[in-house]
């Protein structure tokens, strides 16, 4: 579940690739289907006074390059002059071109940055320019949904309108990181083998069935290998990198930047590789850079039962004795699963994602009462219905590859891997946290990068940026897939002067675009006229 998804937001592994860490592109799912992205309701503020930023460089101390990032030899003329060809933008098998204001380029790459002279990669990148009057416009404003795994190529279009606002200053810019979509996007498996691995038991009771748990996982890297040199360059550290390439070819010298849920993660990662390029940065929804591996899991069950028992209360349910009818459903699942309409069983993993994605927006609670009354009555079909549009998987069966580039994504970031005998003496901490989602939780830290093919890089993140101007960080109350505790250490580990926490009493995961006209407002306002609000802020 970590940080999907992408607006990518959504727990538990898709069958695709493995994962709670895949719940966080969840998002991606709800939002396009309106869910999120038609939250509305009145919004409050504070009514501080925001303090001036201007975002320029000449009105923040001037720092030096970090070191991480003037370690690695020049990228050559070709790479850091190149000229974007922007052009009609296609459609694909599941999404239709968006409308003729939207153009598409691609931009060329290293495959490896320390190796700038060898090969590229094109990465797919698209624009829609800003509305109002020249003599007005900021620059680009980058977008990151989250994931990772999330196609801005494709989620840019479907959100612009709540970036209406914005985009009379800016135009507005998105991208498909390397190994997403149609940047060289990493494929591990086929719709066979995948619709085959939905059975496969993500909470194993027996010997047989963790077998079975961990070859899926060592199968799936088997299959991901097919990626060949480019599995070992997908990492968030690069992709961080192509945004300051980015930069350069749209011609801004500096970056303005948006990103949600693992998003907030890259421009973290930027903010310090970059600190000097940084200008006006929002990450909305964010991740904790400090939890590690089982942290973060901790984390998401933490957040998604936080949520679920939000949905509870204000059906007026006591929450502990819903969560028990809940866990006794998952069990009788575990058993014997669900009849559906199509066919297909609705198991204990895909009801847990099921019911999942729908606390990742209030406005879909009432979806989620109606599935769980049909699977009381024995008809598995709505929840399954809800895993499917999480997992991205079609009418014809037919599944995105968005979950196989988050774990590719993740798994060569993070080096942990724990291991069967650790991930079960941390279980019953994990049932303490949720008796719904803690198991599910805790199963997938052992499974999730096992026998993974390339090694990790990092324990946790570096996102200290001194140096860079003021970071709004805006986080949740209400978040399941990035709890608003994230955002607090986001803000601090970006350092003194530079994290600035706005706070939203709200629920769904994000918060710009989700209801609040304070947060809108106070966002709007820094990337707008660089004002930045005190630290602290708390929207209601």
């Amino acid at each position: 579940m970590a940080p999907r998804d992408s607006r990518a937001r959504a727990c538990v592994r898709t069958r695709a690739g493995t994962g709670v860490r895949a719940l966080t592109l969840a998002a991606a799912a709800v939002l396009t289907t309106g869910l999120i992205a038609g939250c509305s309701g009145p919004g409050g503020g504070s009514g501080d006074d925001p303090k001036p930023s201007t975002g320029d460089s000449a009105s923040r101390s001037t720092a030096p390059t970090s070191p991480s990032a003037s370690a690695l030899p020049p990228l050559p003329r070709s790479l850091t002059a190149q000229r974007l060809d922007w052009g009609r933008c296609r459609g694909t098998a599941s999404t239709p071109a968006p409308g003729s204001a939207w153009k598409c380029a691609v931009l060329k790459a290293p495959l490896d940055y320390a190796k700038p002279d060898g090969p590229t990669i094109g990465l797919a990148l698209i624009r829609a320019e800003a509305r109002g009057p020249g003599s007005e416009r900021l620059g680009s404003l980058l977008f990151n949904f989250g994931g990772p795994g999330g196609s801005g190529v494709d989620l840019l279009p479907a959100f612009a309108p709540q970036y209406a606002k914005l985009r009379e200053r800016y135009d507005l810019v998105s991208f498909d990181p390397r190994g997403v979509s149609a940047s060289e996007g990493v494929r591990c498996r086929g719709d066979k083998a995948t619709q085959a691995a939905e059975s496969v038991d993500l909470t194993p009771d027996t010997a047989a069935e963790e077998r079975a748990y961990l070859k899926d996982a060592a199968d799936f890297g088997r299959g991901c290998k097919k990626a060949g040199e480019l599995l070992g360059h997908v990492s968030t550290v690069e992709a961080a990198r192509d945004m300051d390439l980015m930069r350069e070819a749209l011609g801004d010298d500096e970056l303005h930047y948006m990103g949600v849920s693992y998003g907030t993660e890259l421009g973290g990662i930027y903010a310090h590789l970059f600190p000097h390029k940084v200008g006006r940065l929002v990450l909305d929804a964010a991740v904790d850079p400090t939890a590690g591996r089982v942290g973060q899991a901790e984390n998401q069950a933490r957040g998604f039962q936080r949520a679920l028992d939000n949905y509870f209360t204000s059906r007026g349910k006591d929450p502990k004795e819903g969560s028990r009818e809940i866990a006794a459903l998952l069990k009788r699942l575990d058993a014997r699963p669900l009849p559906t309409a199509g066919g297909r069983e609705l198991n204990e993993s895909l009801a847990t994602t099921g019911m999942a994605v729908t606390l990742y927006s209030k406005n879909s609670w009432q979806a989620l009462t109606r599935a769980l009354e049909d699977a009381e009555k024995g008809d598995g079909t709505a929840l399954l219905e809800l895993a499917d549009s999480y997992n991205d998987r079609d009418a014809t069966g037919h599944y995105g590859t968005a979950s196989h580039s988050q774990r590719a994504i993740s798994c060569l970031d993070d080096k942990a891997r724990p291991t069967t005998a650790q991930t079960k003496a941390r279980l019953a901490a994990f049932r303490q946290i949720s008796p719904v989602f803690g198991e599910f939780m805790g199963w997938d830290t052992a499974g999730w990068c096992h026998d993974w093919p390339v090694p990790g890089q990092w324990d946790d993140p570096d996102v200290s940026a001194p140096g860079a101007p003021p970071v709004l960080v805006v986080g949740n109350t209400g978040d399941p897939a990035t709890p608003y505790e994230g955002a607090r250490r986001m803000a601090d580990e970006l350092g003194k002067g530079v994290g600035v926490d706005l706070t939203w009493k709200g629920e769904g995961h994000g918060a710009y675009g989700s209801g609040s006209s304070c947060v809108d407002s106070t966002v709007n306002t820094y990337l707008l006229e660089g004002r930045i609000p005190r630290d602290g802020k708390v929207c209601s």
